[in-house]
């Protein structure tokens, strides 16, 4: 088999001595070459887990509940591989192969065979695949995103090993199926799986760059051109004019989609290694570009916009999802500090996100009669009225914005009004 059709993982898993360091050549059970059994694992590796992500585990799940292997084999198999006898493991389609150092001193030949998908089923894998950019861009990106794999099960298919599909192959002379072997290494393709997801793909028969250039070929070739009108046919110079030909009516602009779309820009899938450029930022830049131009052409942009202002703005599109806290992580401050960020721009835009971040300026006291009445035994600092956990700052736009205490943090919950007897 060609080199470039398989995935090797040599390295991962070492002969150790039960400590994490390589084990001194020629202990007692080696230098005999007697079956005398190995060493029981010992030390931090002993006891170590395997499927660090939700689709590593959900292959052990397979393997452990539905594959109908041998529990008793599986336990033993999962000593060998924490002791690091599996030496080296290939991942190719279909089929996986390793070396395992067994209790005898000639390492045993290893081969798993797991079903590889008709071109029929592919076809139906990369349709579900392809269906929405954010999962071909999750792959590129490490991620395995759950819903391909429940998509790709209601087409009545499985990437995951179901009963009888997982067939083991071992050079020892133990006749059961699988062999402790055998099994280390159906919990070592677990590590693969974590360190690629595109591993489980090869696994049932297609390499990584063959998905992408298909992926590639069916969203060029199925997207979806939208019907355009013909522009007007205008009228020619000379008669525009000519005295005779009147006042020409300048023709309408076009009126902007009902809503933005997604740029064609994002079906170029992988930028050049060398931009540094990951795939998500590009497709969250991009997006985020084609709404702020239909925003302009709607007439209902804001383009002029400090850093703080447009992180905050791309900041209120994510409250309550993980990518928060990443945007706070590269923009160098922290997650709690974005989400108030977030959240006053969502309440009022600029005036919320001033009033927020701005340090307590100094007002006319007389501005501030109508929110001390409607506080009452209210503490007054600079444009700040204050009462328990409710707090009334009045902006430099000379509007009210309510903040309420959580967590010794004060938030902006409302937009703003002239009144500040509405907030109360």
């Amino acid at each position: 088999m060609p080199d470039d059709e398989r995935r090797s993982w040599q390295g991962r898993a070492r002969q150790t001595d039960g400590t994490g360091q390589p084990a001194a050549a020629g202990p007692a059970w080696w230098r005999s070459r007697e079956d005398a059994g190995l060493p029981a694992a010992k030390g931090p590796g002993s006891r170590r887990s395997f499927g660090a992500t939700w689709w590593g585990r959900a292959w052990l799940e397979a393997l452990e509940q539905r594959a109908r292997l041998d529990p008793g084999r599986l336990s033993r198999g999962r000593s060998y591989a924490r002791r690091g006898s599996v030496l080296e493991l290939t991942v190719s389609p279909g089929e996986v192969e390793a070396v395992v150092q067994g209790s005898r001193a000639t390492p045993y030949q290893v081969t798993v065979r797991i079903r590889a998908f008709s071109a029929d089923e592919w076809d139906a894998v990369l349709e579900i695949v392809s269906a929405q950019i954010g999962r071909v861009a999750a792959l590129l990106d490490g991620e395995l995103p759950p819903e391909v794999v429940d998509d790709v099960r209601a087409a009545g298919l499985d990437l995951l090993p179901g009963a009888g599909e997982v067939l083991t192959n071992c050079s020892c002379p133990d006749f059961a199926v699988p062999c402790k072997h055998s099994a280390a290494v159906c919990y070592l393709v677990a590590d693969a799986l974590d360190d690629d997801p595109f591993a489980l793909l090869l696994l049932r028969g297609r390499r990584k760059d063959e998905l992408l250039e298909t992926l590639r070929s069916r969203r060029g070739g199925s997207a979806v051109v939208a019907p355009r009108t013909p522009p007007p046919a205008g009228i020619p110079a000379i008669a525009a004019f000519s005295a005779a030909a009147g006042v020409v009516p300048v023709p309408a602009p076009p009126r902007p989609l009902n809503a933005p779309g997604v740029p064609v820009a994002v079906k170029v899938l992988d930028p050049p290694r060398s931009s540094g450029v990951e795939v998500r930022d590009l497709v969250a830049l991009a997006t985020d570009a084609a709404r702020r131009a239909w925003e302009l052409a709607s007439g209902d942009a804001d383009l002029d916009l400090t850093y703080e202002q447009d992180l905050a703005r791309r900041a209120a599109d994510l409250l309550g999802t993980p990518d928060l806290a990443d945007l706070a992580h590269r923009a160098g401050i922290s997650a709690r500090q974005l989400s108030a960020w977030a959240t006053a721009w969502r309440h009022a835009g600029r005036g919320g996100l001033a009033v927020t971040a701005d340090a307590p300026h100094d007002v006319d006291p007389d501005s501030l009669t109508d929110a001390v009445a409607a506080l009452p035994n209210a503490t007054v600092e600079a444009n700040r009225v204050t009462a328990g956990k409710l707090q009334l700052r009045l902006g430099k736009d000379n509007l009210w914005y309510r903040f309420d205490q959580s967590f010794n943090d004060w938030t902006l919950t409302r937009p703003p009004t002239a009144d500040p007897q509405d907030l109360v």
